[in-house]
C-alpha cells in the first residue's frame, strides 16, 4: 500500500508529500531514530509530526498514524530517552479517545512494547494509560450520547487490557501503578463542571479492583474510593436544606410519607433541596456505582473479601466523620447483600469498639450510634440477631452501673449514656416484633433494664428526651418497664443534659442510618430499610380498642401508602409505582434537630393513647455540621 508521508521542515514547518510503502516505513522509522542520534533530525521531525495527527483524520492520515505506531512498536530498542524526548512526550500525551479503534490498537501495542522494553518507560506508560481513564474535557458533557458511550467502551476496554498485559510482562507494574492512580484522581476542589470526571474515574478504579491486579491494588483503590465519597459527602452544605422548627420531635414525618403535591413544612429536609446540587448528584451516582460493584462482587463470590477492606476503611475514615450523611450507606448495602456474614461482622466490630476501653470516648459513642441505627433500620436483620446485640449492650451498661455511682454527670459518663440511648432507640423500632416471639420476649424480660434505667446516674433524664419518651410509652404498654408517676420530663425535644453528653459533635442526636435523601440510591436502599411508618408500636393494640378519636390517631401507624403493617412489625415492601413516584417533584420530608423545646410531663399521661407522629427524622444537628 502506498501512502503519503508528511515531511516537516525543522525551520519552516512546511509539509511535503512522499510516497512510501508499509515495509519501507518500518525502516524509515528506525533510520529516523538512528539518524537523530548523529544530528540529522529531518526524518525524526517528520515522525514527531505524525504523532500529532488527531481530530477528523482522513483515511490516508489514519493509515499513516496507525502504521507509524506499529513501526515504532518494532523499533522501541532504537529509542533513547534523552535524544528522543520530544517523540516520547508526544506518544505519552496521546489520548485514545481521539482515534478510531485501529489507531487505538496500534497505540496500545506501542505502549505495551515500551513498558516491557525498558524500566525507564514503565511509569510514563502507566501514567499515559491512567490519563485515558477520563475523556477529553470537550466531550465530557456528551457522555450520555450513544456514539460517545461506544467510544468510551472502546477506549476503556483497551486501557484495562493494556494494564493487564503490562502487569503480566512487568511483575512490579501494579505496585508502580497504585500511586499513579491515587495521585491522578480528580478531587472535589475542581470546578463543578469537572466533577463529572470523578464519576468515570471511580468507575475505572472499581474495574481495577475487580480485575487481574485487584489482589495487589484492590484494597488500596477501594479505600481511596471511600475517601472520595467522604470528601464529597462533607462538601454538601446543609444550610440550603435546613429548616428550623422547634415544634418537631425525633419521631416526625419521614422521607417516604409526603404525598404528591404536598408542601414542604418548616423543620424538614427534602430530596428536592438537593436538586441541582452538583456534588450531591455526583455523590448519588458514585454510591450507585459502589452498590453495583458490591453486587458484582457478591455474584463473583468475593463480597466477604471486599467487605473486609470496606470495614477497615470505615473504621479509619467514616466512623468519626460526624458530617457524613450518605457515604456510610455503602456499608449498609453490603450488609444487606450478605447479612449472615457482612452484617454480623459489621455489628460485631461496632459492639467490640463500644465495649472496649481502648478507644477514645467519641469513637465508642459513634460506634454505638452506628450499631443502634443499623439494628433499627436493617430490614434484613432477624429479631434473634437484634436481641443478641441488645443483650451485649445491656450487659455492658449493667456492669458499668455496678462500678459507677454519684450524681448525674453527662460528660463523665457520656459513653454509658450513649449505650443507654442506643438500647432505648433500638427498642423503639423493634420492641413489638420482639414481643411477638415468645423466646425472644423472655430474653428481653430477663435483661436488667430496671437496674440500668433506674440507676442513680439517671439515664432517663440525660438521654435524648424524644427517644426516652417513645421508649417509655412502648415499654409501659408491653409491661417491660414503667417509670414513677412523679417522673417529669421538662424537655421533649432535647435537653441541656442530652446536649451535655452529646458534646459539640451532638452524638446524642447522631443516628447515621436515618433515611437517605439521594434519589438514585433509593431504589437500592428502600427495599432493605425500615421506616418508622413500617413499625407497629406495642401500644397500637390498646389504641385500636380505644375511643373513635383514639382510633383515628392510631391510623398514623399505617405506612406511607396507607397499607396495613404486618404482624411482625414490618410494613409491606414498596412496589414499582411507589418507586416511580419517589422523585424530586414528589416532595418528601425529614425534620432536622430543633433548637428550642417545650415542657412535657409524663406524669398522668403515660397511660393515655396520645397521638404520636408516625415518622422519624434525621439526627444531624446544626452544631455537628
Amino acid at each position: 500500500m502506498g501512502m503519503e508521508l508528511p515531511i516537516e521542515n525543522a525551520e519552516s514547518h512546511e509539509m511535503e508529500d512522499v510516497n512510501i510503502s508499509d515495509t519501507e516505513l518500518v525502516y524509515h522509522v528506525r533510520d529516523a531514530l538512528t539518524s537523530s542520534l548523529m544530528g540529522d533530525y529531518d526524518n525524526y521531525n517528520q515522525l514527531v509530526a505524525v504523532m500529532h495527527l488527531k481530530g477528523r483524520l482522513g483515511p490516508d492520515e489514519r493509515a499513516l498514524l496507525e502504521t507509524s505506531l506499529k513501526a515504532l512498536s518494532g523499533a522501541v530498542s532504537y529509542l533513547d530517552s534523552v535524544h528522543h524526548d520530544s517523540l516520547l512526550t508526544s506518544i505519552f500525551g496521546m489520548k485514545m479517545w481521539n482515534y478510531d479503534p485501529d489507531v487505538m490498537d496500534a497505540l496500545k501495542g506501542l505502549i505495551i512494547s515500551l513498558a516491557a522494553s525498558n524500566g525507564k518507560y514503565i511509569d510514563s506508560c502507566l501514567s499515559m494509560l491512567v490519563s485515558n481513564f477520563t475523556p477529553p474535557f470537550v466531550i465530557l458533557d456528551k457522555l450520555n450520547r450513544p456514539y460517545v458511550l461506544e467510544r468510551k467502551q472502546q477506549v476503556l476496554s483497551r486501557v484495562h487490557t493494556a494494564l493487564k498485559n503490562i502487569a503480566d510482562l512487568v511483575p512490579l507494574a501494579p505496585l508502580r501503578l497504585l500511586p499513579i492512580v491515587l495521585q491522578s484522581m480528580p478531587n472535589v476542589k475542581h470546578k463543578h463542571e469537572r466533577l463529572k470526571m470523578i464519576a468515570i474515574y471511580v468507575e475505572n478504579m472499581l474495574t481495577l479492583e475487580s480485575g487481574a491486579m485487584g489482589e495487589l491494588v484492590g484494597s488500596t483503590v477501594l479505600m481511596a474510593v471511600v475517601d472520595r465519597l467522604i470528601d464529597l459527602d462533607v462538601e454538601i452544605d446543609w444550610e440550603d436544606i435546613l429548616y428550623d422548627d422547634s415544634s418537631k420531635s425525633i419521631f416526625e414525618m419521614e422521607l417516604e410519607d409526603v404525598e404528591d403535591g404536598g408542601e414542604l413544612s418548616s423543620g424538614s429536609l427534602s430530596r428536592k433541596s438537593l436538586t441541582g446540587d452538583a456534588i450531591a448528584e455526583l455523590l448519588d451516582s458514585l454510591l450507585v456505582q459502589s452498590f453495583e460493584h458490591l453486587e458484582s462482587c457478591e455474584r463473583a463470590g468475593r463480597l466477604i473479601e471486599v467487605f473486609e477492606t470496606l470495614l477497615q476503611s470505615f473504621q479509619i475514615t467514616v466512623l468519626n466523620a460526624y458530617k457524613s450523611k450518605f457515604a456510610q450507606f455503602v456499608m449498609f448495602y453490603a450488609c444487606a447483600l450478605d447479612p449472615e456474614n457482612c452484617g454480623l461482622k459489621f455489628a460485631t466490630v461496632l459492639a467490640d469498639i463500644f465495649v472496649s476501653g481502648v478507644y477514645p470516648p467519641l469513637t465508642r459513642m459513634s460506634a454505638v450510634s452506628y450499631l443502634a441505627s443499623f439494628l433499627s433500620r436493617g430490614k434484613f436483620l432477624s429479631m434473634s440477631f437484634i436481641v443478641s446485640f441488645l443483650k451485649r449492650l445491656v450487659d455492658w451498661c449493667s456492669e458499668y452501673c455496678k462500678t459507677q455511682g454519684g450524681d448525674i454527670n453527662p460528660n463523665a459518663h457520656r459513653v454509658f449514656y450513649s449505650g443507654c440511648q442506643a438500647i432505648m432507640y433500638v427498642l423503639c423500632f423493634r420492641m413489638r416484633s420482639i414481643m411477638d416471639i415468645p423466646r425472644l420476649k423472655s430474653q428481653l424480660f430477663l435483661m436488667p433494664l430496671d437496674t440500668i434505667l433506674k440507676h442513680e446516674l439517671n439515664p432517663l433524664k440525660v438521654c435524648l428526651p424524644s427517644v426516652v419518651s417513645e421508649f417509655l410509652r412502648q415499654s409501659k404498654a408491653a409491661h417491660l418497664f414503667t417509670v414513677s408517676k412523679t417522673f417529669i420530663f421538662n424537655d421533649l425535644l432535647e435537653s441541656d443534659l442530652s446536649r451535655g453528653f452529646g458534646g459539640i459533635e451532638r452524638l446524642d442526636m447522631f443516628f447515621p442510618f436515618d433515611p437517605c435523601l439521594l434519589k438514585k440510591c433509593d431504589s437500592f436502599i428502600r427495599p432493605n430499610f425500615v421506616y418508622w411508618s413500617m413499625v407497629r408500636a406495642t401500644y397500637d393494640d390498646d389504641e385500636e380498642n380505644s375511643s373513635d378519636e383514639d382510633k383515628d390517631a392510631a391510623e398514623d401507624f399505617v405506612d406511607g401508602n396507607g397499607d396495613e403493617v404486618m404482624d411482625d412489625g414490618m410494613g409491606r415492601s414498596f412496589d414499582q409505582h411507589d418507586l416511580d413516584e419517589f422523585d424530586y417533584s414528589a416532595l418528601n420530608k425529614m425534620s432536622i434537630t430543633p433548637k428550642n423545646s417545650f415542657v412535657w410531663r409524663f406524669e398522668g399521661k403515660l397511660g393515655q393513647p396520645t397521638r404520636m407522629p408516625s415518622k422519624i427524622r434525621p439526627s444531624t444537628s446544626p452544631e455537628s455540621l
